[in-house]
């Protein structure tokens, strides 16, 4: 297992080829050589969220997401909007959060990939979930970069090197409030 701090990537879509999933394959892309990155990719796969089932055993999908929480040095989510809030299938994802302690105080951000004026509503349940989850929001690493579908190339990365740097920025950023949390540095 590698020493170096793993940022966890959470994409709110589950539509295949999403700006979202552009952004975070991106950040994948340009992420630090002194970091790893990973997508969770269990999004359609979690159940329902229901109280009377947050006990252990987890529902094991639940148990994969905790898991993959709590390996995180840090998170980057990057979700749309979708009518005025998150995503039913993302707001799902941070309800079984709740119950847990893995994501509290750990180094949290996103990408409001929306056109701009739009995603405000995703960014502010975002900020109130992450808030009862007792994660570190690092507002910092909070920012909206506009994804139009001509930025991303065949390979589902981003082309526009502005936006690419912006992303890197975004990384930079997470990795510094988790040095300033565990005062390691991921540099050696």
């Amino acid at each position: 297992m590698s020493s170096l701090p793993l940022i966890l990537l959470l994409s709110g879509s589950l539509r295949a080829g999403s700006s979202n999933d552009a952004v975070l394959s991106t950040a994948q892309a340009v992420a630090p050589s002194h970091v790893r990155t990973a997508v969770y990719e269990g999004l359609a796969a979690l159940p329902h969220f229901n109280p009377d089932d947050d006990t252990d055993p987890l529902p094991g999908p639940v148990a994969e997401m905790r898991a993959a929480v709590a390996d995180a040095a840090a998170v980057l989510i990057c979700t749309p909007e979708y009518a005025g809030t998150l995503p039913g299938s993302f707001k799902n994802l941070l309800d079984w959060t709740v119950g847990g302690t893995e994501i509290c105080d750990k180094p949290v951000a996103w990408v409001n990939a929306a056109a701009t004026g739009r995603g405000q509503g995703a960014e502010d349940t975002l900020r109130l979930v992450l808030g009862y989850t007792g994660a570190a929001i690092v507002e910092s690493a909070c920012v909206s970069i506009p994804v139009v579908s001509q930025m991303i190339g065949t390979d589902g990365l981003i082309t526009d090197p502005a936006v690419r740097e912006q992303i890197g920025t975004v990384l930079a950023c997470l990795v510094e409030a988790y040095e300033g949390v565990t005062g390691r540095d991921p540099r050696g």
